[in-house]
């Protein structure tokens, strides 16, 4: 590369990202002036515009242009030790962040072992032989062939029957968004605890507590003790029962006891039940709040939601996944994921933006900013269905990349095909998380046939 071409290229860089920049900080200037100078009341308005992903997004385009990778001595997660944080913006420098696993490590380990009383998963561990052993096991267990022969069917299902019984409306996060998966722990995984209730109660504060309780409440900390005690109990009556009878079954729980007694190392009651723990925590949450929002920023855009509809309607799924999914990048499940340096570090060598990153720093690798940097999506501000699954950085990225991310691909659009097939639909209010990480409440309604 000359240096005409390299110069060149550097000034593209900019003028995409300044222009961006630009439309970001005229968007925020009402906000930001309104919360300088209007007291309380314009304090709590700025809060709910950097809080909702269209501000996040407007504040993620600045700091791709200004300061790409920042690196402060604050520490803006309490929840796990570290000596500072590091936020990072742009696409290639996220993805680098997460492949290279022994410089940016997993957090997870101190309150897994709270979880499981004493034991580690494989979401907390790096990279190792009982990652690999772990990983392996389940995936043994969980099969990719299961999708389209029981999986997706199952899911099918039982969103067409729920939406069948619906009234005009329904309440997405409550009666469809955690019901499929919740139908599925009993039908795919095998445990579907004491009730659909007490498992979607324990599986969401458990998820709360271990990704998303950044600020270490004591309240949220107590509520999960008491719920992994709850769910630890529950398991280990469950793993007793079914070793109990003469057939294991075919469901994940089955296949688990199956491995044992082939005498498959890690595959101890105890290794069934922390591997299970783990799994329920990332299913049930996860699926319930990416239903929730994807069909939230569809309800926003009158022509992606008039798509959709279509392709539900003409039993389309590649089409209707497009489309859920390409939403859910405007609202993903979790907007940053975070990793810990390790050593010291350099991210970005070589380039302008190269920072070095202490060890001990909590490194925010900003998904949902990398998800609209113009440098490598194609008109990042557009709803497009032709964008390529693997561009999309939803369910994390390198070793660590969500278990369950092929589970969640094939169900979600099938969560919510039954509902986006109906004409007219409508929201009758915004979007509640009742200040949790979750969507508590969401009714949508359509006109009756």
């Amino acid at each position: 590369m000359t240096l005409f071409s390299t110069l060149a290229e550097a000034g593209r860089i900019r003028i995409a990202h300044y222009g961006m920049a630009l439309g970001a900080a005229a968007a925020l200037a009402g906000p930001f002036l309104r919360g300088a100078v209007g007291g309380a009341a314009g304090k709590a308005a700025l809060g709910a515009t950097l809080g909702a992903p269209v501000g996040q997004r407007r504040l993620f385009a600045l700091q791709r242009a200004f300061t790409p990778n920042l690196v402060t001595a604050g520490q803006g997660i309490r929840a796990y030790d570290n000596s500072g944080t590091a936020v990072v913006t742009r696409h290639a420098d996220v993805v680098e962040v997460l492949e290279r696993e022994a410089d940016f490590a997993v957090v997870y380990e101190p309150r897994m072992r709270k979880l499981t009383a004493g034991e580690n998963f494989f979401l907390g561990m790096q990279d190792g032989a009982d990652y690999t052993r772990d990983v392996t096991n389940m995936r043994a267990a969980v099969r990719r062939d299961d999708l389209p022969s029981l999986v997706v069917p199952l899911a099918a299902q039982r969103a067409r029957d729920i939406m069948a019984a619906a009234p005009g409306r329904i309440d997405v996060p409550v009666e469809l968004g955690r019901r499929i998966p919740l139908h599925l722990l009993d039908r795919y995984f095998g445990t579907p605890g004491p009730s659909e209730a007490e498992m979607a109660e324990w599986t969401s504060i458990l998820f709360w507590y271990l990704f998303a309780d950044l600020e270490a409440n004591p309240s949220v900390e107590a509520r999960a003790m008491q719920a992994a005690a709850s769910l630890r109990d529950y398991l280990d009556a469950a793993i007793a029962l079914r070793k109990a009878q003469p057939e294991h079954g075919g469901d994940i729980l089955g296949r688990c006891l199956a491995l044992q007694a082939a005498g498959q190392p890690g595959m101890r009651d105890l290794d069934i039940r922390n591997n299970l723990i783990g799994l329920l925590i990332g299913f049930v949450p996860t699926l319930a709040k990416a239903a929730t929002q994807a069909l939230n920023q569809l309800l926003e855009r009158p022509a992606a939601l008039a798509g959709a509809r279509r392709a539900a309607q003409a039993d389309d799924d590649t089409l209707l996944a497009a489309h859920v999914f390409e939403a859910l990048r405007f609202d993903p499940v979790n907007p940053i994921i975070y990793r810990r340096a390790a050593r010291d570090a350099v991210i970005a060598r070589g380039t302008l933006r190269a920072k070095r990153i202490p060890a001990g720093t909590m490194v925010l690798a900003a998904n949902l900013s990398a998800m609209f940097d113009p440098l490598a999506w194609d008109a990042p501000e557009e709803f497009r269905t032709d964008r390529p699954w693997d561009q999309y950085i939803l369910w994390g990225h390198g070793m660590h990349t969500c278990f369950g991310q092929h589970i969640n691909r094939a169900v979600l659009p099938q969560i919510l095909k039954p509902l986006l097939a109906k004409d007219g639909l409508r929201a009758t209010g915004p979007l509640d998380k009742g200040g949790t990480p979750f969507p508590v409440r969401f009714v949508v309604e359509w006109p009756a046939a």
